[in-house]
């Protein structure tokens, strides 16, 4: 039998997919911030700022967030050479990819179904991530390639050609997506004309169709004869050549048009000439095109003078403008909407999402999450941030965000070697991050003392460091009930195989940390890239910067396993 095979784009290291670690996000009230008074009911204050490796931080996300974020922005590194200057053109493409495919399957999964994936990308690595999109999404949900001009003039120190746009590639998830359409403003000196009947303001077109397709043999079914006033026949025939043209409308449409009063008729100095009434909409849209010019969404000049208005010493390299951010949103988007950038950068996306009344979430290892990202939004809720969309949105401050960092990984190597529960956990940490593991929602019962968590409105889970005797795992059940069920996750437990299925129906019983071993990678702290040879950034004194005033404390535990 022939081995079926498939259209699709190989690498080295495909096949070596990341089972990554679902953490736990712990928040530094400190670097957490809201306005001082509330503007509006429409102020936000459940905004995420994550500090961490982007794949743990989608990862971290995925239980709570999953189907519910409408638009995902990134701007992910362009693979320009200079962080693979040590490896052959394979190997940089290779790592590339598999950065990004790892973190477009948990987008997917983040994705609800209306929702929508907008990527923007240079020439460089561009049509590799058109194909990945492609087998990641599918290529029926691949939605347009947007050229975006980034530059507004060109480079005289260009080697070759001087690169003015970048792509910016769109996917949706289903079929569900339905673009908003855009805002258009309509000169009011062309509609010059007023319409009795109607009582709309009007200007004239052409019924005569101009441009392409506009010959006889382009639509023949368009060149026919309209009787004019004084009752002769005209013909599309263009002026500028006596060329046979067409009609902008079927004979049948023209007939009804005509019938509504949608018809006005001129008597020039080469004789009649018929026209179409366009009236002025009193709220103009259109379907969004795939070109955008600088001058309607910014360009990378004008972006790096927004971020100068919040850090003036360290303006970030690649920022996009903020009129390019709200284009993308007011397509994708409505206001309380759930916007996700898992590569944060100066902050751009949560800036302009928060004045435009969207949800977001925001993923940022580098520094600048401090010294950019927070800057920023901070001078945006306090309505000091004067650049930007703020004038065309009219934003005056308000709402916040809570500053989360990535909890370490659960389990720890001891000193013999062996897997055990880290002992920076503490026990409602430990709680928490069983529950996610397990598929549970994290939710302490006040009226239950073993209930951690649940599943459903009658399952439930219960963590606890202790060896659970078999009188313990009976007062327990009995708590429990019939129409419950508890998964017990535990140390240890003495309970025989009758007293199990006899007695102990209702519970289900799991040894930690064994029977978490094989559920993911742990101690992997750093998805930067799939390989091991390359430096890792130092962060000694990371604690130092994320909080300032006081560092993140977290209680040692004895927990499933000895020192």
């Amino acid at each position: 039998m022939t081995k079926k095979q498939k259209l699709e784009l190989t690498w080295i290291g495909k096949d070596e997919v990341a089972k990554v670690e679902p953490r736990i996000l712990i928040e530094d009230s400190e670097l957490s911030y809201h306005a001082s008074k509330r503007h509006s009911d429409a102020d936000l204050f459940d905004n995420k700022l994550i500090f961490g490796d982007n794949l743990l931080a989608l990862k971290a996300l995925e239980q709570e967030y999953s189907g519910q974020v409408k638009c995902v922005f990134i701007d992910p590194p362009y693979n320009t050479g200079s962080a693979f200057a040590q490896y052959d053109d394979g190997i940089e493409h290779s790592l590339w990819l598999s950065l990004i495919r790892d973190r477009l399957e948990l987008i997917k999964r983040l994705l609800s179904d209306d929702g929508s994936l907008w990527i923007t990308i240079d020439d460089n690595e561009a049509h590799y991530l058109k194909v990945l999109s492609d087998e990641v999404f599918g290529r029926s949900n691949f939605v347009a390639n947007v050229i975006w001009q980034k530059n507004y003039s060109e480079r005289m120190d260009a080697k070759e050609f001087s690169a003015s746009h970048d792509h910016l590639l769109v996917y949706k998830k289903t079929e569900k997506f339905k673009p908003n359409k855009l805002k258009v403003e309509q000169n009011d000196k062309q509609f010059n004309l007023y319409d009795e009947t109607a009582k709309k303001f009007y200007r004239r077109r052409s019924l005569r169709k101009e441009g392409s397709n506009s010959l006889r043999e382009d639509r023949p079914n368009l060149f026919y004869p309209i009787k004019t006033p004084d009752n002769l026949d005209l013909y599309p025939i263009k002026p500028s050549n006596n060329a046979e043209g067409n009609w902008r409308w079927s004979k049948d449409t023209f007939a009804k048009n005509q019938a509504l009063g949608m018809v006005e008729w001129v008597k020039t100095l080469r004789g009649w000439e018929v026209y179409v009434k366009q009236y002025k909409e009193d709220d103009a849209v259109r379907p969004p095109n795939t070109l955008w010019l600088c001058e309607d969404v910014g360009h990378n000049h004008e972006a790096k003078e927004e971020v100068r208005a919040f850090n003036a010493v360290d303006v970030f390299s690649t920022p996009k403008p903020e009129r390019l951010i709200k284009r993308i949103l007011e397509i994708a988007t409505v206001a309380g909407d759930i916007v996700l950038d898992s590569f944060a950068g100066s902050g751009t996306t949560g800036a302009v999402a928060h004045k435009l009344g969207r949800r977001w979430l925001m993923v940022e290892l580098g520094d600048h999450c401090l010294t950019h990202v927070i800057p920023r939004l901070i001078k945006v809720i306090d309505g000091d941030d004067v650049g930007g969309i703020t004038e065309a949105v009219n934003w005056k401050g308000g709402g916040g965000f809570r500053f989360y960092k990535l909890a370490p990984s659960l389990l720890a190597k001891d000193k013999w070697d062996n897997w055990v529960i880290n002992k920076e956990y503490d026990a409602n940490m430990l709680a928490a991050a069983v529950c996610k593991h397990e598929g549970f929602t994290y939710s302490p019962s006040e009226n239950e003392w073993w209930a951690h968590g649940y599943s459903t409105e009658a399952d439930f889970i219960y963590v606890t460091t202790q060896t659970l005797t078999e009188d313990q795992l009976l007062a327990i059940s009995e708590d429990v009930g019939n129409d419950r069920t508890l998964l017990v996750c535990c140390s240890a437990f003495k309970a025989s195989s009758n007293m199990l299925n006899d007695k102990l129906s209702n519970l289900t019983l799991k040894k930690m940390p064994h029977a978490l071993l094989s559920k993911c990678e742990w101690g992997k702290d750093d998805y930067s890239l799939n390989i091991s040879k390359l430096p890792v950034e130092e962060h000694d004194d990371l604690d130092e910067k994320l909080s300032p005033k006081k560092k993140i404390t977290i209680k040692e535990a004895d927990l499933f396993g000895e020192e």
